[in-house]
């Protein structure tokens, strides 16, 4: 008789599993979506930088002064968003992901709007910070919510597809308002647009996310068992509690470090390429503000290429693809510090933007993602992700102030070989986090 019951059995497993794929998907969705929104508060800022500049020299300040002013406001926005990152983000492990998306994305819609109105530095550097603040929590959404949802097994991907939110987001964001600006829509207008898409994804969470899977009634997620809490019976119960085995695993610190070399060269490319592209090329605001799209377009594409292998190639190979991929962008760097004005041509320094995209944003997109998924596991995702990207974003302060600076002194030849002196470094890093990572995989201490 229990030969006959068998068929019914799996008859019920099939329709269960297939309603947990369509359960996870939509949580990818809202994710994916409601990170992606928040870039459209933090690309028009990179996108308006030209016409702000234009406005200031309108008003009496010099192309340069204006040039390091808005760098000094980019660079404290960063150092908002990385001490934010560091202290705030382990909230999430307490009253979960869902929330934290609501704060960024629901406080980049109103800081977005408040630089709107604003006509003054103070004012726009204020509502820049508040911007960054609230938006310093939205990733650690994203890496709580999915080890939650998602066993162990798929983090690579898992990761990969939510880090092509903020690739595809900045891209999308570039492009639509290098649209709106050939249609003769001012800054302020970018700025309000952002804030409209924002709002709209804030809306769409609240109502249909939920924090995890059980909520629905399915088993709960696998977690990496390699991960510093594993065998804990309950989460921990203080800050310190929480951050403090992380903070103990060398390989950890590394990961921390690498995210500081690797978002100095990202957040560098993010905030200064449309006036690259206008300032070395010649090209006009709205066509600069279109092409800067290729660098988050083709990371999108290295990120998945790179998610994907490094589920299949087993346990190391994420640090095996940091190695060879901070070498090649530390290779490409050296060649936009060798071209010239009027003698490199128009194609040559757009597509080493791109190969700089493709061999940095693949292998940067583990470190504040599976990276910290694999350490923080279920009980502190959240947080191992806030210590990862709030010291990664350390090193973006030096995006702005420091980069404008060197821009204004040694042109952008200084700027490159300043972030291919930093990727080298990187490399070998990574060489050393390979070893690390070895080690402990065969249960050794590290």
């Amino acid at each position: 008789m229990a030969g006959v019951s068998a068929p019914p059995a799996t008859g019920i497993v099939a329709p269960a599993t297939r309603a947990l794929r369509i359960a996870q998907c939509r949580t990818l969705l809202l994710l994916f979506l409601g990170y992606a929104s928040c870039y459209f508060c933090r690309s028009n800022l990179s996108v308006a930088t030209p016409l702000l500049v234009d406005e200031l020299g309108r008003r009496g300040v010099s192309h340069a002064d204006a040039i390091v002013s808005i760098g000094s406001m980019a660079s404290w926005g960063v150092f908002a968003y990385a001490l934010d990152k560091w202290f705030l983000t382990g909230l999430g492990d307490y009253w979960g992901g869902k929330r934290n998306l609501l704060i960024a994305t629901g406080g980049a819609t109103l800081f977005t709007l408040l630089f709107a109105s604003g006509s003054t530095l103070p004012l726009f550097t204020l509502a820049w910070v508040g911007n960054r603040m609230t938006q310093s929590i939205g990733w650690s959404a994203l890496v709580k919510v999915s080890s939650k949802w998602f066993n162990y097994s798929r983090y690579g991907t898992i990761a990969a597809i939510l880090t092509c939110s903020y690739m595809l987001g900045d891209a999308a964001a570039r492009q639509s308002m290098g649209l709106l600006l050939e249609h003769g829509v001012g800054w302020r207008g970018l700025f309000v647009f952002g804030a409209g898409v924002a709002g709209v994804m804030f809306v769409a969470n609240l109502l249909l996310l939920r924090e995890s899977r059980a909520d629905e009634g399915y088993p709960e997620a696998v977690a990496n068992p390699r991960n510093v809490f594993s065998g804990a019976e309950s989460g921990p119960k203080n800050f310190a509690a929480l951050v403090l085995p992380l903070l103990r695993s060398r390989a950890f610190v590394m990961v921390c470090l690498l995210c500081f070399a690797a978002t100095m060269v990202r957040e560098t490319f993010n905030t200064w390429t449309p006036v690259y592209l206008r300032d070395f090329l010649g090209y006009s605001v709205s066509h600069s503000a279109t092409l800067s799209a290729i660098f988050p377009g083709i990371g999108a594409l290295s990120v998945l290429l790179a998610g994907w292998a490094s589920d299949r190639l087993g346990p190391n190979a994420r640090s095996l693809l940091l190695v060879t991929g901070l070498a090649a962008t530390a290779v490409a760097l050296l060649v936009l510090t060798s071209l010239r004005p009027g003698s490199a041509g128009m194609v040559l320094p757009v597509a080493m933007i791109g190969i700089v995209a493709f061999c940095l944003l693949g292998p940067y997109s583990f470190l504040p993602g599976a990276f910290a998924l694999d350490f923080g596991g279920k009980q502190a995702g959240a947080a191992a992700s806030g210590l990862v990207d709030g010291t990664g974003y350390l090193g973006g302060i030096a995006a702005g102030t420091v980069m404008a600076r060197l821009s204004v002194a040694f042109g952008w030849g200084g700027v490159f070989v300043t972030l291919a002196v930093v990727s080298a470094l990187g490399a070998v890093g990574a060489c050393y986090l390979y070893v690390l990572n070895a080690r402990r995989a065969a249960g050794a201490p590290g």
